[in-house]
Parts: C-alpha cells; sequence; structure tokens
C-alpha cells in the first residue's frame, strides 16, 4: 500500500470481531516498531504483546477501550535507559515510545489489521495490573484486530484543521 493511502484511511476501530490477526500480520507490526528510529538509538522500548483471556482481562478491569480487540500491545519504555536533553528538563522516553507506536500503528493498517491507539487508563495501575517492572513506564495499548461487520471510522474521522493552521512558516 502506498504510504499517503494508509495515513489517509487508517482510522481508530471502537469494535472489533473475535477474529486473531495472523502471526505473519503481527511479525511485521513489531518489526515497524523494531525500526523506528530512538534518540541515541537507546531502543529502550518494550512491547508486550498481550493476547491471553487472563490479561486482557486485566486490562479490561483498567479500561473500557480495548473494544474487544484480541490482541493488545502494551507499548512501554525504560526509564532508566533514556537520553536526557540539555537543560535536564526532559528525556527521550516518551517521545521514543511514540515513534515506536506510530510505527506499529501504521504498519498494522498496511498489514490489513484494525487498530485503536489507547491511552485511557492510569499507567501505573495499568502496569502493576500486567506485572511490569517498576522501571518501565506504559506509553499506550495498541488495540489490534479486524473490525466487527458494520464498523468504520467516526463520523469526524475526516475532519481535519486546514493545513494553514497547523503548519506555519516562519
Amino acid at each position: 500500500m502506498e504510504f499517503m493511502d494508509v495515513v489517509r484511511n487508517r482510522y481508530s476501530c471502537k469494535k472489533f470481531s473475535a477474529r486473531q490477526i495472523g502471526e505473519e500480520q503481527l511479525a511485521a507490526i513489531l518489526e515497524a516498531g523494531r525500526l523506528a528510529p530512538t534518540a541515541k538509538n537507546l531502543q529502550e522500548q518494550k512491547v508486550y504483546v498481550v493476547q491471553s483471556p487472563e490479561l486482557l482481562a486485566r486490562i479490561d478491569a483498567q479500561t473500557p477501550c480495548r473494544y474487544g480487540a484480541p490482541t493488545v500491545l502494551v507499548v512501554a519504555y525504560d526509564k532508566g535507559n533514556v537520553f536526557t536533553y540539555p537543560g535536564g528538563a526532559r528525556n527521550s522516553g516518551i517521545e521514543d515510545a511514540t515513534i515506536v507506536a506510530t510505527h506499529m500503528v501504521l504498519a498494522a493498517w498496511d498489514a490489513g489489521v484494525d487498530g485503536c491507539w489507547l491511552n485511557f487508563f492510569d499507567p501505573d495501575k495499568m502496569a502493576k495490573e500486567l506485572g511490569l517492572p517498576e522501571n518501565e513506564e506504559i506509553l499506550m495499548l495498541l488495540d489490534l484486530g479486524f473490525a466487527a461487520e458494520g464498523t468504520g471510522p467516526l463520523p469526524n474521522h475526516s475532519s481535519r484543521t486546514p493545513p494553514e493552521q497547523t503548519a506555519v512558516r516562519m
């Protein structure tokens, strides 16, 4: 698929069928995340693949937004392995994990898999519920699967601010 077709057409799926994604599709999505750039190439991301009913139920206990997805990727980063920017006020953890997650969201659509970027949860409670190490912080969850019949983009999906309001030439 052409890149601009991917970014124009992917949407956040809000209702999934029970059909599980294929191993080849999952591998392609994870590979896209692995290849994402990170500051100083630290690769501090951790991507947990959740497919077991027990762990999916634990996710459901923390958020109403799994929407029945049969696979959830938990995207986290190692807080002890980040690049601290000059001035010391910021580090690369959140942005690097975001780049990884974005690569995977787009790769999912390219692989024919529907997805939804999920951040409606308490990251600390979710990490504890899933038993993640204390040095890791969850950035987001990525619901993955196939849209249930009749599911499509929300009505406001194609509503975008004009480019002259979002890209300012200086």
